[in-house]
């Protein structure tokens, strides 16, 4: 297949390329830096230079590809606190996609996050519906009820995790960590978090490609759940500083973009995923990765 993937040089992305030129497939990577051309065209990957706001190119992309992979998201936006608009941008990009691809019974796998799940108060799995209210849940659902194209939806955990993970929710925390000389956890730290390795999403998003069934919901999730007090024992101890309790009114000022997600309860299971795709996990768990110690060193 023709595969047109936004983000392809992102997190996510570094690990999907090379996944999918692996399968035989041909890649068209959407860049908006010239770093970013550069880096997609050593891989062997057709450049189509743009960004989330140019809605006709993407389209254009979607026109001349067999199945589309949109991983990009305004995180910069997000993590200014403008979530609400990189949101929006997020809804008008999967409208140009579905637009476009109406009719032609091509893929198309979105991403959303299972922290959408928290308040459920049980373990997430792949049967949930999220309110449409928003346009994060809008974009999910949109993909998931398109008739004419063969949507599915990944669904990634907060943690994320490898050495390709720069800029992700781990990293974030172990500079707060650096920077503050506190491991911190909100609370009684027992909220638990699902972790994925990147390489193991990378295999989860080309399978979704290649055959997921219309309307898929798909759970890059390698561990259900782990404690966020957890990750901030490995962390303190890590960078040997001490690991404290983060009382609520305090969260703004200790973990900065992150303090409107660390307390969210969300444990997500991967079961019908991999009955469904054959998927399943390979790689190192999230505590193993941080014991590692890569994501300690300054990058």
């Amino acid at each position: 297949m023709k595969v047109f993937v936004t983000g392809a040089s992102g997190h996510v992305g570094s690990a999907l390329v090379p996944e999918l030129l692996g399968a035989g497939h041909q890649v068209v990577g959407l860049a908006r830096s010239d770093a970013s051309a550069v880096k997609l065209e050593a891989q062997g990957v057709t450049v189509q230079r743009g960004d989330l706001d140019d809605l006709d190119g993407l389209r254009k992309g979607a026109a001349e590809a067999d199945a589309v992979i949109h991983l990009a998201f305004k995180h910069e936006e997000m993590y200014a606190g403008d979530y609400q608009g990189a949101s929006e941008a997020d809804l008008a990009v999967v409208r140009a996609f579905l637009d476009e691809l109406s009719g032609t019974g091509k893929a198309l796998v979105g991403t959303a996050g299972t922290l959408a799940y928290s308040g459920l108060g049980r373990t997430a799995t792949e049967e949930e519906r999220i309110p449409s209210e928003g346009p994060r849940g809008a974009a999910r659902n949109e993909i998931l009820d398109a008739t004419g194209v063969r949507g599915s939806v990944v669904v990634l955990p907060p943690t994320v995790h490898s050495e390709l993970d720069v800029a992700g929710f781990i990293p974030i925390l172990v500079r707060t960590a650096r920077a503050t000389g506190v491991s911190g956890y909100p609370g009684d730290g027992a909220n638990r978090w699902s972790a994925g390795h990147t390489r193991d999403a990378a295999r989860l998003y080309r399978l979704a490609a290649e055959k997921a069934p219309a309307g898929s919901v798909l759970h890059a999730v390698a561990e259900e759940a782990i404690t966020m007090k957890e990750i901030a024992e490995v962390i303190g101890r890590k960078l040997g500083v001490p690991v404290e309790s983060i009382p609520a009114e305090r969260a703004q000022e200790h973990f900065g973009p992150l303090a409107f997600m660390v307390s969210r309860d969300a444990p997500t299971s991967a079961e019908r995923t991999k009955a469904l795709l054959g998927w399943e996990p390979k790689e190192p768990g999230l505590l193993e990765d941080l014991e590692s110690g890569f994501y300690f060193d300054e990058r």
